[in-house]
């Protein structure tokens, strides 16, 4: 099924979104990472679409929404942005899947809305992932390292390949198709806010003043984590201690895979989250 796109603005900004499915049916979103975008989705929402209402947003700064001039790319931004664009679709009741930052903002906003959020599958992040994991320092370094432009395609896949060793072909073509751009200067520009998204995040926790173990305590919906079994953002043991700490948090974890679950394995992943989600 071929989503249709929209735009509408949210926050001062034009936001972009992708939607599959009947109307009818029970709504999803799906929230994407940092240096993603709605299409990222696109194998996961065409499995959930025969069954439920797909919709993913492109956050502010990433794939055909605007970007922000003040570079306010925090969670705390993201989950007003999603409650405004919840508003306007008039969603009252709708599960959420997040990886990573759209992970983080999935939590909040569960926290924050607990009448409206029906189920949570979150992809590889919790609590501390972002400032106290091997992940998060090697996020910090790609971040630093990343560069403005390319001169070729071949660069760009050696950009992915050099961050994502394993990153499989269709997920390569995916991020080429949406995150690049080829300027009239025959060189190839970020489709992303790269340099603020960059700012942002390398001036501290994303999250900001949002505590996200407060969130996890907060829940009030059944929560599925889906960790990467080679994951370095997300350590077993704070899957663990959210058990632990929310009985309404089960965990599971996807061999093959690494942050990107959905891209690293596709299949188990949508066999999970479909199971989960129906």
């Amino acid at each position: 099924m071929t989503p249709s796109s929209h735009l509408t603005p949210v926050n001062g900004m034009s936001y972009h979104y992708l939607r599959w499915g009947d109307e009818r049916s029970p709504a999803v979103l799906m929230l994407h990472g940092l240096r993603s975008y709605a299409r990222t989705w696109e194998p996961v929402a065409h499995a959930l679409s025969s069954t439920h209402l797909v919709i993913a947003p492109d956050f502010r700064g990433r794939g055909e929404s605007s970007w922000d001039p003040k570079h306010d790319y925090f969670t705390t931004t993201y989950v007003r942005d999603i409650e405004d664009l919840v508003a306007q679709l008039g969603l009252t009741r709708f599960s959420i899947v997040g990886h990573s930052m759209g992970g983080a903002v999935g939590y909040a906003y569960a926290a924050r809305r607990p009448e409206q959020v029906d189920r949570l599958v979150i992809e590889d992040i919790g609590p501390d992932s972002s400032t106290a994991t091997a992940g998060a320092d090697r996020i910090v370094r790609e971040m630093s390292d990343t560069p403005d432009s390319f001169d070729s395609l071949d660069a760009v896949r050696g950009y992915w390949h050099g961050i994502r060793p394993g990153i499989t072909e269709d997920a390569l073509a995916s991020r080429i198709q949406h995150t690049i751009r080829e300027a009239p200067d025959g060189r190839w520009h970020w489709n992303l806010d790269m340099t603020g998204i960059a700012k942002a995040r390398l001036s501290g926790d994303p999250a900001g003043s949002i505590d996200l173990w407060a969130c996890v305590e907060a829940l009030r919906c059944p929560t599925l984590v889906v960790r990467g079994a080679q994951s370095d953002f997300l350590p077993k043991h704070t899957c663990e201690r959210m058990a632990w700490r929310q009985p309404l948090v089960t965990w599971t974890e996807i061999p093959g895979a690494g942050h990107y679950v959905h891209d690293d394995n596709p299949a188990a992943f949508i066999r999970l989250v479909t199971g989960f989600l129906s």
